[in-house]
């Protein structure tokens, strides 16, 4: 799964703005009354100096792949609506994945479920090429808390060296505008996987928003799947400059959706049975899917329990449908609020992290 578009990456640091006007009735908390959007503008992402150097403090590294970890300090990543003028900003460099081979080439990437049958689980394959990568706990004061693992390479960082880079350390903070997958502190879960052939809706009124970008508006502002959608819903996606994403968010009561975006219009295919199963095709335009293997052997596997699976029968599920290109597996606990991560598909070392310990 990748970043589609550079609006996706960009982000840009600003002093904070003074309040917007009032949402519309179905937007989100904080997201201002907008013209009508269809490319998406970098998100905001506005720490004060000191909080810029407090979170830049919290860097370390957790294995050679490399994965590092960090928390964020400052308020929440803010989606420019065009409601304003626009602040004098400092721009922190990023990399321009619309202009990447690899943004643009077919789908072949991700798996994503939910087991909920006892305790809700939901475990996430990021198959794409191999770069670094960083456990993000976001600690914004007005949003929620979350935790989320993002491919840094979007950011410019490509080896060890880049990260080693006090020159370049400082786009790291971007890494709260593009969650490649992630949970927050209420549970609400979401993750993403390729798609072909996509065409987002347009609807007047909206802002526009990266397809990565909104995954950070739904862990900030959601708690629930219905919050979630009705975030998903509230922007216009700009998913130019590489493929379609569709997403699965699920909450700790074991409630799920798939949310899709077909021929202009949003799709939304609810879980059942305490399980859903999400890969590189169309939920709600394919009924037989025998014939998608990742799908079929997560599915039947789930089937077979009701949906239940303890953390370690999850992270093993995702190494039977790994690839040769799965960068990392996720299993996200959305009552226990903890993230058990593996990288390179070495399933023998297993990272755990919560939200509590940052």
């Amino acid at each position: 799964m990748l970043v589609a578009g550079a609006a996706v990456v960009g982000m840009t640091l600003a002093s904070p703005q003074p309040d917007q006007p009032a949402p519309a009735a179905d937007q989100p908390t904080g997201v201002p009354v907008a013209q009508t959007q269809t490319k998406a503008k970098p998100l905001l992402v506005t720490p004060s100096a000191e909080q810029a150097r407090r979170s830049l403090a919290t860097l370390r590294k957790l294995d050679d792949h490399p994965l590092y970890a960090m928390s964020y300090f400052g308020p929440a990543p803010r989606v420019d609506a065009g409601a304003e003028p626009a602040p004098t900003v400092k721009t922190v460099p990023v990399s321009e994945p619309t202009t990447s081979a690899h943004a643009l080439r077919k789908p072949f990437a991700c798996t994503v479920f939910l087991a909920a049958g006892d305790r809700p689980l939901f475990g996430r394959n990021f198959d794409w090429d191999h770069n670094p990568a960083l456990v993000l706990t976001a600690n914004p004061a007005d949003g929620h808390r979350s935790i989320s693992v993002v491919d840094i390479s979007y950011l410019g960082f490509t080896s060890d060296s880049d990260v080693d880079d006090p020159a370049k350390r400082e786009a790291l903070l971007g890494a709260v505008a593009v969650p490649f997958d992630g949970m927050n502190e209420h549970g609400l879960t979401i993750g993403m996987a390729a798609v072909d052939d996509l065409r987002s809706q347009v609807r007047p009124g909206r802002a526009a928003v990266g397809s990565v970008g909104v995954m950070r508006q739904v862990l900030d502002h959601a708690r629930t799947v219905d919050e979630a959608v009705g975030v998903l819903k509230s922007y216009n996606i700009d998913f130019d400059g590489g493929p379609g994403l569709h997403y699965l968010v699920a909450d700790a009561s074991g409630k799920s959706a798939a949310v899709e975006f077909v021929a202009g219009q949003v799709r939304v295919v609810p879980g059942q049975d305490r399980r859903q199963v999400m890969e590189n095709f169309y939920l709600s335009d394919v009924t037989d899917r025998s014939g998608f293997h990742r799908y079929t052997t997560a599915d039947t596997r789930l089937a077979a329990t009701g949906g239940a699976l303890t953390s370690a029968e999850a992270m093993a599920l995702l190494a039977t449908v790994a690839q040769g290109h799965t960068q990392w597996s996720a299993v996200y606990d959305l009552q226990g609020l903890s993230v058990r991560l593996t990288t390179g598909q070495r399933y023998d070392t297993v990272h755990e992290l919560t939200l509590g310990t940052g």
